[in-house]
């Protein structure tokens, strides 16, 4: 069962950005690809995805980090924290990484992606994993997911 008290707050490292959800997650996700790897330094990155109307920067501003392309990956200025990504082309959610908000005890990741580049010795308890991403359609693409994992946080 995965469990988010809304409205959820987190924040950088240092505190200088908060964030806050207001709405119910979509998905929670481990992704282990090199990229994700290297920004998180650790063996995987953490995310919750939330509708874009259930996310609000509350404090602070942060700026553009790690890729400068169409995908935009957020950054508190000060401590460098990681804290966001905005997806190309899915205007309408956000992945915030989930050790940002003050209680992620809850948010397990359901799915992994980027399996092909995962640590041999890495297990994350997700139910779902991927080689690479999940496809658009079908019971295992996103929306099948996504009706999934609603179905299971109930």
């Amino acid at each position: 069962m995965t469990t988010l008290k809304l409205p959820a707050r987190g924040a950088c490292r240092c505190g200088q950005v908060q964030i806050e959800i207001t709405a119910p997650p979509l998905l929670t996700m481990a992704c282990h690809c090199r990229g994700c790897q290297r920004m998180a330094s650790s063996a995987f990155s953490l995310s919750v995805a939330v509708p874009s109307a259930g996310f609000a920067v509350v404090q602070g501003e942060p700026v553009i980090g790690g890729l400068h392309g169409p995908t935009k990956h957020f950054f508190c200025p000060h401590c460098m924290t990681w804290m966001f990504t905005r997806p190309e082309g899915l205007d309408w959610l956000v992945n915030v990484r989930t050790t940002m908000l003050d209680d992620a005890i809850g948010l397990a990741p359901f799915i992994e992606t980027y399996t092909e580049d995962k640590l041999p010795w890495v297990t994350t308890g997700a139910v779902h994993s991927f080689a690479k991403l999940p496809s658009n359609e079908g019971e295992h693409g996103y929306e099948g997911l996504v009706k999934a994992f609603a179905a299971r946080a109930v």
